[in-house]
């Protein structure tokens, strides 16, 4: 009603707006109406008052008379209403008899009245005004022409003179007559902009508060609605209208659309049974339980109310939905923890707050015996005591009782009278004021669980293969041990212990026969042991003793000769007789360290320089041992670096043919620039580079090398020779050597048949199978494979009958005593004989004298190395021996260069 009351006001306005525009406008039709007449009237006066001075004729004096009685009337009603006071009647009377529109004299009154110093408006009534004068002067000359033609004719001069007086005048009023035409239709133009904008205004504003009346009312509507959804939609139950003719919904609120995952217009309209899974509606009093339908699959447990209410004349059934999931899910976690008490597999007992008994589980009598009968109203802790027999403590109630919980173990009884170690857990349940109402305890047979962890405990200090001390149980007997002897003023000694050739074992037998080994070893130690001595193993073969109570450690020898003589007695490993040796280092506290680490690295420096110089020994600590040891770490820092900066180089040894003392071949000998220790043989770093995992690098980068030299003496025309190289066990056996090997004969572009390999008959031995295999693919490119330092290794002769191997190296060791030696001749006939009846070449090594290379011609060895013929020589000292006309230095042999 508000709204269509100002919209009527607003109707109204409009219309009154309209109204007084239609009336302005009829003021401004009169006034420019008034205006016209005015104009035309002061105009028509000159005009008539030339004509009758020209001709006398009366009518055209009345005719001056009317009009000049138009415009008189105008300027004094015009007077009129500039002073202020005057009758509106009269006013009117005045400008109806001037001509004006009747219905537009009462809005001319009020713009001359109100309006008269409005745009344009002045101007025109000052132009108005300043002919007032000159119209009256048109008067009076009319009145001089009347009174002249009533005495007769006037003569032609005065009537010149009253029209250039009439001329003079009529100048002067038609410029302004004009002029306040103009600006009466100006200001008229003026006023209907000024009208309509006052129009427009006004209808704008009255409809601009109409909307915002209509925006508030409407604001005030809504809010009341969205209190309602609010509500309606807020409610944490679900709400449905449902039309109780048809079953059919009628709305819903933002849960119900949340629950069943659909929204709100895809469930009005629908049955609102399907709402539920079928055969889930069960009555629960005076309202129903049942299953909401999700379309995400989860359904939802809820208790439903309904209520009949009526909208407008439609009886509706609102159903408020509540879910009860929770409420079943306690249920269900109650019968659950009921069951759980009975079934769990600790015991559990609940006392009240002066701790008796009041119920237990299955459990707890399972595994004390006692029942609830006898528990009940008994205390639950006078049954048990602390792990040494003390009662438990009033600390423990105390710390309960102030919100925390204890955990501990216990000694407690079982109903036949044993006693066995017990977890107990002891926790509080407390009311609505924080007192105690009840004890919860939880009990638990650890008898099993103590036995492992005890168990654990001696595992975690004790090697598992041996059972002797582990590294960490060592140091902390030394540690022990050191203590004591500061105490004491004594003496400590650790031995390390390492086992000479283990890997040997461990190769030739079997990794399980090394293992009995290691455990046959640890027995012999322990059983030297005295009552102070810790023994332990550290990893692999190496074991470490600990003698305490020692008054010096030098004491320790006396020990380690035992142990020498023990670890050498030949040991029964299965089907095997295996004798070992060991080398012993000894370092003593508190000579040698102070610190078990210390005590334990000096020890291991003192067994390197055992096994280095003489092994199945002992020796003492000495500072000069730590500094070859941090010598060899230096070199081999030095030699990860070697092969970046390119420190490493070749020399080639001839091997010339004894016969005729041609050279047919040279032998590849590395040496390595050290920076700091100049040039390296390399028996000074080639075992170093094995044990660091360099050695098939070097390998590679000694291939390379050699190919790449070779390459370099075909482009110089030189005759073909082979070339030998050595290959460590580690390279010939890998699975990419033959691939390597290729790709360098690719890279060089020479022939296979240029390059031999040597490898030690010991290194063939280890490689097993992985030989037979590597020498058939080098066969197969047409590489030869020499056997070199043979008779110095194992002494199986299996490996002979290999079909990769063409020649046979004869080790240095057999030829130093050539021919004076008998055994050494003998052995070397019998290495000849053995090529021969092979059809291998031999290669004697270490050539020395002429009476050796005598020896070796007769006795039917093909080829010869040795200082006899020459050193190590560089590249190009080769290539100055193989070309054509070489000149020789004299020397106790001549090498003749191949053709």
């Amino acid at each position: 009603m508000p709204l269509a009351y100002g919209l009527a006001a607003v109707v109204g306005l409009v219309l009154c707006l309209t109204w007084g525009a239609l009336q302005v406008q009829v003021t401004l039709a009169g006034f420019l109406n008034g205006e016209s007449l005015w104009s035309k009237a002061q105009k028509q006066t000159v005009i008539d008052l030339y004509t009758y001075a020209r001709s006398g004729d009366p009518s055209q004096l009345e005719s001056f008379r009317r009009n000049y009685e138009v415009v008189r009337l105008d300027r004094w009603a015009r007077d009129a209403i500039a002073n202020g006071h005057y009758n509106q009647h009269e006013v009117g009377q005045a400008f109806q008899r001037a001509g004006v529109i009747p219905a537009a004299i009462p809005g001319m009154i009020f713009i001359l009245d109100h309006f008269s110093q409005a745009p344009y408006m002045a101007q025109a009534i000052e132009n108005w005004r300043s002919v007032d004068g000159s119209i009256e002067e048109l008067n009076n000359i009319a009145g001089q022409l009347q009174h002249a033609y009533a005495q007769g004719v006037p003569s032609a001069e005065e009537i010149a003179r009253q029209n250039a007086r009439i001329g003079v005048l009529n100048d002067y009023i038609q410029p302004r007559s004009d002029a306040f035409s103009l600006d009466i239709a100006l200001g008229a133009a003026w006023l209907g902009r000024v009208l309509f904008a006052s129009v427009l205004i006004s209808a704008l504003l009255a409809v601009t508060l109409w909307f915002r009346m209509a925006k508030r009312i409407l604001a005030s509507i809504r809010g009341t609605e969205e209190r309602f959804q609010l509500l309606f939609d807020g409610a944490a139950d679900a709400i449905v209208m449902v039309d109780e003719s048809h079953g059919k919904i009628l709305g819903v609120n933002r849960t119900a659309s949340v629950w069943t995952g659909r929204d709100p217009q895809e469930l009005i309209g629908r049955n609102f049974q399907d709402l539920f899974v079928e055969g889930s509606m069960r009555s629960a009093g005076t309202s129903t339980i049942g299953l909401l339908r999700a379309e995400s699959g989860l359904n939802r447990s809820v208790e439903t109310h309904s209520s009949l209410i009526t909208w407008g004349t439609q009886p509706v059934r609102q159903a408020i939905m509540r879910d009860i999931s929770d409420r079943l899910s306690m249920e269900q976690e109650r019968r659950i923890a009921s069951e759980a008490m009975a079934s769990v597999a600790e015991g559990l007992i609940i006392a009240d707050a002066e701790r008796r008994v009041t119920a237990v589980n299955a459990a707890q009598t399972r595994i004390t015996g006692y029942t609830l009968q006898y528990l009940q109203h008994h205390p639950f802790d006078e049954l048990r005591r602390l792990p040494d027999g003390s009662p438990l403590p009033s600390s423990i109630w105390d710390r309960v009782a102030d919100g925390g919980n204890w955990v501990g173990e216990v000694q407690s009884w079982r109903s036949d009278g044993s006693c066995y170690p017990e977890l107990l857990s002891i926790s509080a349940i407390r009311n609505s004021e924080g007192r105690v109402q009840h004890y919860v305890a939880v009990i638990t047979d650890i008898t099993r669980s103590k036995a492992d962890r005890q168990r654990l405990e001696y595992m975690v200090a004790h090697d598992p293969l041996t059972g002797l001390a582990n590294r960490s149980e060592f140091q902390r007997h030394c540690a022990h041990a050191i203590e004591a002897a500061g105490r004491m003023s004594g003496a400590a000694a650790v031995l390390f212990v390492d086992l000479d050739a283990f890997k040997a074992v461990n190769d030739s037998y079997s990794h399980a026969i090394g293992d009995r080994l290691l455990v046959k070893v640890a027995q012999r130690i322990r059983r030297e042991l005295g009552e102070n001595d810790v023994a332990s193993r550290i990893g692999g073969d190496e074991f470490t003793v600990l003698l305490g109570g020692l008054r010096t450690r030098e004491q320790a020898a006396q020990f380690a000769s035992r142990l020498l003589l023990s670890l050498s007695e030949p040991m029964l490993i299965g089907d095997y007789e295996i004798v070992m040796s060991a080398s012993i280092g000894i370092a003593g506290y508190p000579l040698d360290g102070n610190d078990p680490v210390v005590l334990i690295a000096n020890a291991d420096a003192a067994m390197y320089a055992a096994k280095t110089q003489e092994r199945n020994t002992y020796r003492f600590y000495t500072p000069l041992m730590h500094a070859d040891a941090r010598m060899r770490l230096m070199l081999g820092a030095d030699l990860r670096q070697a092969l970046m900066r390119d420190e490493f180089h070749l020399v080639f040894q001839p091997s010339v043919e004894l016969r005729s003392g041609r050279i047919i071949a040279v032998e590849a000998l590395l040496r390595w620039r050290h920076p700091e220790r100049g040039e390296l043989m390399p028996d000074d770093f080639i075992p170093l580079a094995e044990s660091l995992g360099l050695i098939r690098r070097i390998d590679a980068w000694t291939m390379r090398a050699v190919c790449a030299q070779i390459r370099q003496w075909d482009q110089a025309k030189l005759p073909p020779i082979r070339v030998a190289l050595n290959a460590s066990a580690a390279t010939f056996g890998h699975p990419g050597f033959i691939d390597s090997v290729k790709q360098a004969l690719q890279a060089s572009q020479i022939s296979p048949k240029r390059l031999l390999f040597e490898i030690t008959e010991s290194a063939i031995l280890r490689l097993g199978e992985a030989t037979e295999q590597t020498m058939h693919a080098l066969h197969a490119l047409g590489i030869g494979v020499a056997i070199d330092d043979f008779g110095t290794g194992y002494s199986s002769l299996a490996y002979l009958k290999l079909s990769g191997i063409d020649f046979l190296k004869i080790d240095r060791s057999f030829v130093k005593d050539l021919p004076d030696s008998a055994n050494d001749v003998a052995i070397v006939e019998a290495m000849l004989a053995i090529a021969k009846s092979l059809g291998m070449c031999t290669i004697a090594e270490g050539i020395e004298t002429s009476a050796q290379h005598d020896f070796l011609l007769r006795a039917g060895c093909i080829e010869g190395q040795g200082y006899y013929y020459a050193r190590g020589l560089a590249a190009i000292e080769i290539e100055r021996m193989l070309s054509p006309n070489p000149r020789h230095e004299s020397s106790r042999l001549r090498l003749v260069p191949p053709k």
